[in-house]
C-alpha cells in the first residue's frame, strides 16, 4: 500500500536537490546487464521511474538508447535538462503501471531507487507488454548504515527526524516483492561498492532530497539541520565526509 495517496508527488519540490547531490550509479551496471542479456550497441532501454535521470546515464555512456518513463513533471523536466547532451536519450511522461510505449519496443527494463513505489503486479504486466525479450533489472543504492560514526549518526539522525523513513527503508529491494516481480523465477544479484565524498552544501542538498525528511517550513527541519551540522563538523576531514553506498542489481527473466 502507498505510504501516500500519490508516492509519484513526492519528489516535486526536491528535483533540483535530488539531481545535485543524489549518488550516480556505477558503470558497471550497463557493462554487466549488456553482457548478461547479449544487448546489442544502441539497444533499447526503458528506465521505470527514471527520475532526475541519474540512473539513466551509465546506459547511455555505454551506447544503449534510454527512454526515461518519469510521472512526476519537475523530476522529468530535471532530467531532460540533465541529460540533454545525449541523443540517446527521451523522456515520457508515463508510469511504471503506463508507460505509454508501444508494445514490444524495448530490449531492457530497468527501474533505479523506485520499484518500491510500484504496483508490482501492474509493473510486471507492463512490462511484459513492451518489451521484445523479458529482460529486466531492479537497481538500489544502499547507503551503509554503520562502519563509521558518520554513518551511525546519519542513520539515526534520519531515524529520529525523518517523517516515514523507518516505513520506506523496509521496503527497499525487498526480495519477496523481486522475486514476485520476476515471477519466482531464478534472477541474480550484482554487488558494486558506490563511495560518495560531500562537502557541507552537497550533504545538505543529499538529506534535503529525501522525500522522508522534514521540509524546511516544518517545525523539524532546523533542529535536524541542526544536528546535522555537528554531526559534519565532528567527522569531516579537509572538509568532507564520506557516505558509501553499495548498489545492488537484481537482473534476470520476467517469468
Amino acid at each position: 500500500m502507498p505510504l501516500t495517496p500519490d508516492p509519484t508527488a513526492r519528489f516535486t519540490d526536491r528535483a533540483a536537490d535530488y539531481a545535485a547531490a543524489r549518488p550516480g550509479y556505477p558503470p558497471q551496471i550497463a557493462t554487466t546487464l549488456i553482457a548478461e542479456f547479449a544487448l546489442a550497441p544502441g539497444a533499447v532501454v526503458a528506465d521505470l521511474g527514471s527520475g532526475t535521470g541519474l540512473s539513466c546515464e551509465p546506459f547511455l555512456r555505454a551506447g544503449l538508447t534510454v527512454i526515461g518513463v518519469e510521472p512526476n513533471a519537475a523530476m522529468r523536466a530535471e532530467g531532460d535538462r540533465q541529460l540533454a547532451a545525449f541523443a540517446r536519450f527521451r523522456s515520457v511522461a508515463g508510469t511504471a503501471e503506463a508507460t505509454t510505449l508501444p508494445a514490444a519496443s524495448v530490449d531492457l527494463v530497468t527501474a533505479a531507487q523506485a520499484f518500491h513505489w510500484f504496483d508490482i503486479a501492474a509493473t510486471r504486466a507492463e512490462a511484459l507488454r513492451i518489451l521484445k525479450e523479458p529482460c529486466a533489472a531492479l537497481i538500489w543504492n544502499d547507503r551503509d548504515a554503520t562502519g563509521s560514526r558518520f554513518a551511525e549518526g546519519y542513520e539515526q539522525l534520519l531515524l529520529d527526524f525523518g517523517i516515514d523513513y523507518a516505513q520506506i527503508r523496509h521496503r527497499h529491494a525487498h526480495e519477496e516483492s523481486v522475486a514476485a516481480f520476476f515471477g519466482h523465477r531464478q534472477f541474480r544479484v550484482a554487488r558494486f561498492p558506490n563511495p560518495t565524498s560531500l562537502d557541507w552544501p552537497l550533504l545538505v542538498a543529499r538529506v534535503n532530497s529525501a522525500s522522508y525528511v522534514p521540509k524546511p517550513e516544518h517545525p523539524n527541519h532546523a533542529p535536524m539541520m541542526q544536528r546535522l551540522r555537528q554531526l559534519f563538523d565532528a567527522n569531516a576531514r579537509d572538509g568532507r565526509v564520506a557516505m558509501d553506498y553499495t548498489t545492488r542489481v537484481f537482473h534476470g527473466v520476467i517469468g
